[in-house]
């Protein structure tokens, strides 16, 4: 079954949520190329409706949407970023699945918005949103009163084509800032919390060349958060000891492989001190960086793993209470499974055949076995692996669903509520979504498809909505 979201609405954005309180998921989405949102109510068992649309205006063009309560009414609102007339546009919900025509109330902006983001950042019990920019090197974060209507707030410059980002409580005021990671100008900039939505100037601090992910934790057991940055061109990882007054020391850099592309943290050896595990997409390998709890790590560790390693992501693959490493190697045909001792070092990879091409990979448990399996997109067999785990570390042969056209990323939840994992799966040639429904006991049914629009490349799952954004 395919629901269309418009002939040539080229989809930027969706995101779900219950709409009108009927404990069902419904999905939204924002219509580029037909000027629209649309909402397709869920019956509670995978299947939806056909979509209601809600127009945003001629040649509006919306790139991004944000569901929350901006209004203070217990109730989902829409707020939509609008490309083409550099607007913010708001929709209020009124509880029942209907709400109240777009209104931009008068924020307008010199540059094309691209992407919104929600959250509470002055504990008023509304939802504020932030927006960054196309070819801006800047965040602004509005407010919103109590009729839905925003306030526009201090402008955030960070630094040049910023690209990761992340979230902690820098300064120990149990307030939340801001990390970026900039992509072209070699460095971070934090942005600390006033807890009244906004945040004050950026302060940078140079790391290396094309920094291309960023993640915090506490690396020498003084309970201030540190940061450490993946520099894809330069081979190395930037490690920042935070002050715990927002402020932190001058990078420390430490060697890895040939273009680090996504850093991750865990305590590898048991010994409650962070360490730090890269996937390096130049040189076929992920780097082991054992922490000493004083803010300072060992020399790496390499090892093996598939051609061109694309993400990773730790685990107890065996029940050990250990941490392991799964890699999707998004050129090998294949992730590969590094078993941990406990003492951080690992076993040799051990290598489950998957689709071509896979790019992105997921755990869950698929068969309430309560052992994680695996699931895999491959973006050029146009399918999914699913491989149950054993519980000991290794896996079952895999089992492969048909999905769209070039699968590039997935996420999984209960998409219809019988508390059994289902999967969702972004097609990127065939623009559109595939949903399989999990029976519980590590199988699926056939695909579900929805027609979302042009080159969906990502999803993403969390208790209340799931986000699919275009990547040019």
């Amino acid at each position: 079954m395919t629901y269309a979201s418009g002939g040539g609405s080229n989809l930027q954005c969706i995101v779900i949520g219950n709409m009108n309180n009927d404990t069902n998921v419904d999905i939204v989405l924002a219509n580029y190329g037909t000027n629209n949102v649309g909402v397709l109510y869920g019956y509670g068992n995978g299947n939806f409706e056909d979509p209601m649309m809600l127009s945003t205006g001629s040649n509006s063009r919306p790139t991004s949407i944000a569901i929350d309560d901006f209004n203070g009414d217990s109730v989902v609102d829409i707020a939509v970023v609008n490309y083409g007339t550099k607007q913010i546009g708001m929709m209020l919900g009124y509880g029942n699945g209907t709400f109240t025509n777009q209104t931009s109330e008068g924020i307008s902006f010199n540059s094309r918005p691209l992407v919104v983001a929600s959250g509470d950042f002055n504990n008023d019990k509304r939802s504020e949103i932030a927006i960054t920019y196309d070819g801006r090197d800047n965040v602004d974060i509005f407010a919103t009163s109590k009729r839905g209507s925003f306030v526009k707030q201090t402008r955030y410059s960070v630094g040049s084509s910023p690209r990761s980002v992340a979230v902690g409580d820098f300064n120990n005021d149990t307030r939340l800032d801001i990390v970026v990671a900039n992509y072209d100008s070699k460095d971070v900039s934090v942005l600390l919390g006033y807890g009244n939505g906004s945040f004050g100037e950026r302060t940078r601090y140079s790391v290396g060349y094309v920094p291309s992910s960023v993640a915090v934790g506490d690396f020498n057991n003084d309970t201030h958060l540190d940061i450490v940055v993946a520099n894809s061109l330069s081979n190395n990882v930037s490690v920042l000891l935070g002050h715990g007054n927002g402020s932190f020391a001058e990078q420390t850099r430490y060697s890895v492989g040939s273009d680090p592309y996504f850093v991750a943290v865990g305590d590898f050896n048991n010994d409650s001190r962070l360490d730090i595990v890269v996937a390096n997409y130049g040189s076929n390998n992920v780097s082991v960086l054992l922490g000493y709890g004083n803010g300072s790590f060992a020399e790496e560790t390499r090892y093996s793993v598939g051609y061109v390693p694309y993400s990773v992501a730790v685990d107890d693959f065996n029940n050990d209470t250990r941490l392991d490493i799964i890699v999707a190697n998004s050129r090998g045909n294949i992730v590969s499974v590094l078993l941990g001792y406990g003492n951080g070092s690992f076993a040799e990879q051990i290598r489950y055949l998957v689709g071509s091409d896979p790019y992105f990979v997921a755990v869950g448990d698929f068969n309430n076995d309560t052992r994680l399996d695996i699931v895999v997109a491959n973006y050029r067999s146009d399918d999914v692996s699913v491989l149950l785990g054993y519980g000991n570390g290794s896996f079952a042969e895999q089992t492969r669903y048909l999905v769209g056209s070039s699968p590039y990323s997935l996420a999984v939840g209960d998409f219809n509520n019988d508390t059994r994992l289902d999967i969702v799966v972004t097609n990127y040639d065939s623009n559109d979504v595939s949903i399989l429904l999990g029976y519980g006991n590590g199988s699926f049914a056939e695909q579900t498809r929805y027609l979302v629009g042009s080159s969906p490349s990502s999803v993403a799952v969390d208790n209340r909505t799931w986000s699919l954004l275009e990547i040019t």
